[in-house]
């Protein structure tokens, strides 16, 4: 297959090589997937995006106009991508459903601690040989209550670390895991009750027409002023107004974030020379209990190792023309299915 990989970034380019093998016509270029790149796929029938390119409808058919047969994307989420528009333009998209669940899990844990034990505060004092230790005050996690939003892969892995924290655990989730409320003393309640019993709240949610913004103002004046938030899923799902004013006005007592509601143009890029005019950004990289990281969670050598072949090996189905089961348009039902352009 000849394919063009949108966004490819550096670090992952020997992985996907080393995965390919010389098996098919791989082309790397740094430019994201929108309208107006779409025409770069000129002689290609497969493409590769990653999760901050744009497949919206109008993308979607400029791509099938220049002979895009292939969409393979290179992460778990695709709220990135009209599936249905898709489906109805005859064009097959697959993704990677689990690269590390560990790789996202562990990252949110370590910005956790790393906002609750003043790990960037007492690192630039110990810089400037500054051993001060006035004002690093956090708590202990053991015996605190951990709301997990969304006990699937990544988790059911969060579950676990918590656990070995000593953390009382609770979870909520469309579909519930017997097997953790058992191994690991995980007691789903509804949202509500979550919310209001958390003293950290981690979100591990798919975006969707259902969790867009659902961390809202009305679930946020159920938490304890007390708790920190942790988002490693998709920004959208908080939405950035409502905590920022939540923020200002000392309703919550921390947020770290690896996803931005709005980092599609910014993300991924050095803007230092260029700052971003994102007053929300900006307002939020501000606050001294805000932690933010720029969509790094995935960055370990065993989740891009997995990445590159997955990625690789749907490229083989199709060639092959045999079926992946990581094929996303075949699930679509286009008899009721709706989906936001």
């Amino acid at each position: 297959m000849k394919v063009l990989i949108y966004s490819a970034k550096k670090f992952e380019i020997p992985y996907l090589e080393s995965a390919n093998n010389g098996k098919h016509k791989l082309t790397f270029i740094e430019d994201a997937l929108t309208s107006e790149t779409a025409i770069k796929a000129v002689g290609y029938n497969t493409v590769s995006i990653f999760s901050g390119d744009n497949a919206s409808n109008i993308v979607l058919e400029k791509l099938k106009d220049f002979g895009v047969k292939y969409i393979t994307l290179r992460s778990v989420g695709h709220d990135n991508i009209n599936l249905f528009t898709a489906k109805q333009l005859g064009i097959k998209v697959a993704n990677v459903p689990v690269y590390s669940p560990h790789a996202i899990a562990e990252h949110a844990v370590a910005l956790l601690l790393t906002l609750n034990r003043n790990l960037v505060k007492s690192s630039l004092r110990v810089k400037q040989f500054n051993f001060d230790i006035n004002n690093l005050i956090g708590f202990d996690l053991k015996n605190k209550t951990v709301g997990i939003l969304g006990t699937g892969n990544i988790g059911s892995v969060m579950v676990k670390i918590m656990h070995g924290f000593g953390c009382e655990l609770l979870g909520f989730d469309i579909k519930e895991k017997k097997r953790m409320t058992i191994d690991y003393r995980l007691k789903y309640v509804s949202l509500k009750e979550l919310c209001e019993q958390s003293d950290v709240i981690s979100i591990h949610l798919p975006l969707n027409t259902d969790t867009h913004h659902l961390i809202n103002k009305e679930l946020i004046t159920l938490m304890k002023p007390s708790v920190i938030i942790i988002n490693t899923a998709r920004g959208a799902i908080i939405d950035t107004n409502d905590i920022i004013e939540a923020l200002d006005n000392k309703q919550i007592s921390g947020l770290v974030m690896d996803v931005y509601e709005h980092e599609r143009k910014i993300f991924f890029k050095d803007c230092s020379l260029d700052i971003p005019k994102d007053g929300m950004l900006i307002k939020l990289n501000a606050f001294p209990n805000v932690l933010i990281t720029g969509h790094h969670a995935f960055l370990t050598h065993e989740a891009l190792t997995n990445i590159a072949e997955t990625t690789i090996y749907n490229l083989d189905c199709w060639v092959n023309n045999k079926k992946t089961e990581n094929d996303l348009t075949n699930a679509i039902n286009m008899g009721n299915h709706l989906l936001k352009p």
